[in-house]
Order: structure tokens, then sequence, then C-alpha cells
């Protein structure tokens, strides 16, 4: 109970001081000096850089972006590429050649792996693309694509466990997710106690994730571009003054959807998913096929600055470039954060295996065709040398074909904030039962506290809350890969059974 008196504090904060005070800027400061110290401490310890001397500069490689690149470069080799190998029959299980609805589970493969891609495919797409290429030049990008390759079996690894460990229940509801791989899983490893400890510590991560990262920061992106693209109207004028009914209407129709649970989001997510990036891709295939002479030469332009970049302009040469691509991609996919392995252990199966293969398609999808298509367009175009920050460098390279190109982007950065909002509420419920038990008033009460932190997140502009939640989400990766590592021998012998049967064609029978 004192537990559960001290997390109401911690998340109700922020709005009870929104609420009682008059609306002026000390809000934020206020809440900014209560964030400050925890924010400044979480970022120094998650991103304590590594120094790569790189001839006469300095290259710099947060320690969490080593954590999860070493951990993609180990599970690619532990299992045999099984990104490469497995691919093919990842696509069958999503077309649902091998779905047997009589299996335990809530979603089907698609519906799992949409719903993930929901929580994934968001605005580090389109703004944290541009900042690679900003950051790293166009070199960047490739290295995006060689961590997208190496995210895929990582995120193998962590769906895999998190079905076999999953709770199932008597009416048919599935809870499961990292937490119970940790603590199921390494009891049986004869590590109970730091297993339940880690579980803890994840928990506490996903849920200051969902409602910071995974909530106030979407929202709060996506009015911040709806008023930008609106600019000189009487709409844009009235919206800037009552942030608090954009955050309203995006209250109401996330409530509308998460109130349902993981059925009803991934009813939502199977029909938005496709639609969103469709309507993405398609608009940049727009742009490159306007620009279609420029392409050959951009992809070599790409490809040469991979291993040649233009010291002058990116900071530790091939290194610098090689980080830039990593930390975005990495970021961009959560492949080791273990949000989506909640999601996925969801599924309708008896074969955890399964759902492994359909997860690692989420870093193909997301990182390697549409962020590549992101970063394509920029370097094409020519919009990743004309300034600005992310989403603006972006909404810049759809303007060279229209003017009018910024509106499109304006519906794919609402549709990717939407949705990852509905699929984080998931994830950080699953944390909040887990740490305070299953029962319908409590996850009510999580839902509504979800929710008053959307209308939050529209009229606020804290830094300090954003630093803080992002630092939470990466922190999940720590005891999510730790645990992975200490179950890869058993995770190996299951896949190497498993492929056995499907190789012998016991799954066609």
């Amino acid at each position: 109970m004192r537990l559960f008196t001290l997390f109401s504090f911690l998340f109700f904060f922020p709005l009870l001081a929104h609420a009682t005070a008059e609306p002026n800027p000390g809000i934020d400061a206020t809440i900014n000096s209560w964030l400050g110290p925890a924010a400044d401490f979480l970022f120094g310890y998650i991103f304590h850089p590594f120094e790569i001397p790189v001839g006469d500069s300095i290259a710099k490689l947060p320690f969490i972006v080593a954590w999860l690149v070493v951990g993609g470069l180990f599970f690619t080799f532990y299992l045999n590429f099984i990104s490469l190998r497995g691919f093919k029959h990842a696509l069958d299980l999503v077309r649902g050649k091998y779905s047997d609805k009589s299996n335990p589970g809530e979603v089907s493969h698609f519906q799992a792996l949409t719903t993930a891609l929901s929580g994934t495919v968001g605005l580090g797409n389109i703004a944290g693309v541009a900042v690679a290429v900003s950051v790293g030049g166009p070199g960047a990008a490739f290295w995006m694509v060689v961590a997208g390759f190496l995210g895929m079996s990582l995120k193998f690894a962590e769906c895999t466990l998190a079905v076999k460990y999953r709770n199932e229940y008597a009416d048919g509801t599935i809870s499961g997710g990292p937490m119970y791989t940790m603590r199921k899983g390494l009891a049986e490893l004869g590590l109970a106690p730091l297993g339940r400890i880690m579980a803890i510590i994840f928990c506490i991560c996903c849920i200051g994730a969902a409602l910071g990262g995974g909530n106030m920061f979407q929202v709060n992106q996506a009015y911040q571009q709806v008023v930008n693209v609106t600019s000189g109207t009487s709409f844009s004028l009235w919206l800037s003054q009552n942030a608090w009914a954009f955050g309203l209407f995006m209250a109401v129709i996330t409530g509308l959807v998460i109130i349902g649970g993981i059925r009803k989001i991934a009813s939502v997510t199977d029909k938005l998913v496709p639609f969103m990036c469709g309507l993405y891709l398609l608009a940049g295939m727009v742009v490159l096929a306007v620009n279609l002479p420029q392409l050959p030469a951009a992809l070599m332009h790409i490809v040469t600055l991979a291993f040649a970049p233009d010291v002058a302009t990116v900071t530790g040469g091939v290194i610098g470039a090689m980080v830039a691509g990593f930390r975005r991609a990495a970021f961009s996919n959560e492949a080791g954060f273990g949000s989506a392995a909640i999601a996925h252990s969801a599924v309708r199966t008896k074969e955890p295996v399964t759902e492994g293969m359909v997860a690692l398609l989420e870093p193909f999808i997301d990182t390697i065709i549409i962020c590549t298509t992101t970063a394509l367009l920029l370097v094409v175009t020519g919009a990743y040398s004309g300034g600005g920050d992310g989403v603006v460098m972006t909404s810049n390279a759809f303007a060279t074909v229209m003017p009018w190109f910024p509106v499109v982007l304006t519906v794919v950065v609402f549709l990717f904030a939407y949705s990852t909002m509905i699929s984080w509420s998931y994830y950080g419920l699953k944390a909040w039962t887990y740490l305070f038990g299953e029962g319908r008033w409590r996850e009510l009460l999580y839902k509504l506290i979800f929710c008053l932190f959307i209308v939050a997140g529209a009229t606020m502009s804290l830094d300090k809350v954003i630093d803080f939640s992002d630092a939470m989400m990466f922190a999940m990766a720590l005891p999510n890969i730790l645990a992975l590592y200490l179950l890869a021998p058993r995770l190996k012998r299951d896949v190497a059974d498993y492929w056995r049967r499907y190789q012998a064609g016991d799954f066609n029978r």
C-alpha cells in the first residue's frame, strides 16, 4: 500500500501542480526543478559516453547504445543469423499460414505485429532520421540499416521468451513481457531474488516511459505540428491559446480504444498501422519519383559517406557517422527495450518461437524500410543540408515537391503519435498490473491516469519531464538484455528444436 501511495503521488504531482496553479510559465519551471535532479542523474548514467579517439577528434558512443548494439551483435551470431533464415517463415506466419484459433492467446500474429509496430513506428522515423543525417551526415543512414538488421535478432530473442514465460488466465486473457521472463525464467536458473528485483525495476521504468515518452511527448509534438502547419489562421491562434482542447480531444479518442484492452487496441492497430505506414511511404515515393534521376547518386552518396564522411561536418569521422546511425536506429525500433515483447506476448500460439519470428519483422519495417525512405528523401532533395530541426527538415523535403505536402506529413505525424500512445498505454498497463495486481478497478485507475497525462502533455513544454521519461525508456534495456543473456542457452535450445520440427514439415500436417 505504501508503494502504491508513493507511485500515486509521483504520477499525480505534475497534474495537481497544473490544476491548482494559475496558468503561467512558472508551472514548467516548477516541474522542471522537481524532476530536474532525477533527469540529470538518469541521463548522466544511461547516456554516459565512451570516448573513442579518431584522428584529431573524439567520437562519443553513449553507454546505452553500446549496450543495445552489442546485444544485437551477440544474438545475431549466437542464433545463427535467425533474421535471415527465418525471414520467409516470418512472412508466412504473419499471413496466417500456421494459425490455429484454438491456441491460447488474445490476438493473431498480424495483430500482435501491428500493435507492436504502432508503438515503434513514430516520430523517430521522421524527426529521428533527420537528426541522424544532420549530425552524422548521409552516411549515418547506412549504419541505421546495419543497426536495424542487428535489432531483428534482439527483437526475436526478447519476444520468444516473453511468450514462453507469459501468464495465461482462465478467462483467456494474457499477461506477459520481460517482467515475467525475469521472474519466472531466472527462477528456473535458481536466481529468483535477482529476477524479482529486475522485474520491479523494469516495470517502474516502463510506467514512467509510458506516461512520458509514450504519451506526453507524443501528444505535445502532434500539437506543435498542427499549430505550425495551420500557422496564420484563426484556428491556429485559437489552438495556441487552448492547448488543453487538443489534449482533451486526444484523450477522448485514445480512451475509447484503450478501455477495451488489447483486443480493442489490436483491432484498431491492424487497420491503422498499414494505413499510416502506407500513407507515409506513398508520400515518400512521390518525392523520390520526382527526383528519380538523382536517386542513384544519392544512394552512392550514402554508402560512400558511411566509410568516408566529411570530417569537417561529422565529428569523429567514420565512428561519428556510425554512432549517429546506431543511436537513432536503436531509439527508433526499440529492439532490446522489451516494450514490444509485452504486445507480442498476447499472441494466439502455443509455439513461442513463432512470435519471435514475427517480431523480427519489426526492425525490418521500422528501420530498414521506413527510416531508409526518410533518409533517401532527405538526401535526394538536399534538405539535410538546409538547416532546421528534425520534423522541419523532413517537412522541407516534402515541400520541394509541392508546397502543400507538409500537410500530408502533419497527418502522418498525428497518426504516428496516436498509434504510439495507444500501444504504450498497454505496455504501461501491464507493468502497472504486475506491480499492483490484476483487477478491473486497478486497470481503470491506470487508464484514467494515462488519459489525464495526455491533456497535461499538450499544455506543457517540460524538458526535464521528457528527459526523465526517455531515460526511463532506455533504462528498460538494462535488465531486459541482461535477462536475455542469462536465458540465452535455453532460448537457443528452443529455437533449435522448433527449427528441426519446422524443417521436418511437422507444422504442415
